[in-house]
């Protein structure tokens, strides 16, 4: 598999989608922030299928 979200990215990805599910848990948001789990697991495979149809990555370009 092609790696396609880059360190940064990676990084954003897991801290949104942990507070989404910390929220949610602390019973501060609705169930609707279980979707954290989508940037979590995006973030720690470092793929994103969305990112496909558009050709996008946000990894660094190999020399």
């Amino acid at each position: 598999m092609n790696f396609n979200v880059g360190s940064t990215d990676r990084i954003i990805r897991i801290v949104v989608g942990l507070g989404l599910i910390g929220a949610t848990l602390g019973g501060y948001i609705g169930a609707w922030g279980w979707l954290g789990v989508v940037p979590v697991l995006t973030g720690t495979f470092r793929f994103c299928p969305a990112y496909l149809p558009f050709g996008m990555s946000t990894c660094r370009v190999k020399k």
